[in-house]
């Protein structure tokens, strides 16, 4: 199935399938849902705004011509996640692929950051997703439906950052998340895999490095091909993880970090 964008044709391969994405109002995630609504895919969203905060990015993807929901959801929260899912599926159908991609970061070294802060980042990044998988994948199960997972991680997860060791540690638990519920749903078709982005130019990253642009270029000179990534970029790779011919790649990590691990 094929539609036109500026001219242009659009293959619409997502056309039958219901995309779930947490953290959905931040910039990984709206890149992620555009590049899925351009395709084709009914786009649902969660995030820990009030809805009134995504009417204006709802009306963006009604471009599209694709159906829409958002929720406002806390992801630390299992009961939430388990209603979000299921109003998820009364409004759009079971989600088939589902995006963990809600996250937060506290730039603390170990004897600065709190134990609340702590906790309060491995609950958003780790349990958070934990829930999300665990009971969207319980629905494709429920309903005997194929389906793909991919977890937003971090290069983090492997490299060592002393400013951000709840984010690395949190990440590198969500890479073995990852792996176990791979192994876990191979049998029923639904592939699970992560993708671990470098120096991404969004989020709380794009804030600092706006006020500091000397910082930014500093980043940018540390990675062997001398570029930052973007949202957009980083969603493109997601929707490849999820492409309908991706039929045997699960339990993988994507590292696109511009060969910084190449120097750890």
């Amino acid at each position: 199935m094929a539609g036109t964008e500026n001219g242009r044709t659009v293959d619409k391969l997502f056309a039958k399938r219901t995309v779930l994405i947490s953290g959905g109002l931040g910039d990984i995630g709206r890149a992620t849902a555009r590049e899925f609504a351009r395709q084709g895919a009914a786009i649902a969203l969660g995030d820990i705004s009030p809805a009134s905060r995504a009417e204006a990015f709802l009306d963006e993807l009604s471009r599209f011509s694709v159906a829409t929901h958002y929720s406002q959801v806390d992801v630390t929260d299992a009961q939430a996640v388990r209603a979000w899912v299921q109003t998820v599926e009364e409004n759009l159908g079971v989600a088939d692929i589902i995006i963990a991609n809600a996250a937060t970061v506290t730039p603390k070294r170990i004897h600065e950051i709190s134990p609340d802060e702590w906790s309060a980042e491995i609950r958003v990044n780790l349990d958070g997703a934990f829930f999300l998988t665990q009971r969207a994948t319980a629905r494709l199960l429920a309903h005997q439906l194929p389906g793909w997972v991919v977890f937003v991680g971090s290069w983090a997860a492997h490299a060592v950052h002393p400013h951000i060791p709840a984010y690395s540690v949190a990440k590198a638990g969500l890479r073995m998340l990852c792996q176990c519920l791979a192994l876990e749903l191979a049998p029923h078709q639904i592939l699970v895999n992560e993708i671990a982005p470098g120096y991404v130019n969004a989020g709380l990253s794009a804030r600092f490095w706006e006020k500091e642009p000397a910082l930014a270029d500093q980043a940018r000179e540390q990675v062997p091909i001398k570029k930052l990534i973007s949202a957009e970029a980083v969603a493109r790779q997601v929707v490849q993880l999820c492409h309908p011919d991706n039929e045997h790649m699960t339990g993988s990590t994507l590292l696109m970090d511009g060969g910084l691990s190449l120097l750890t």
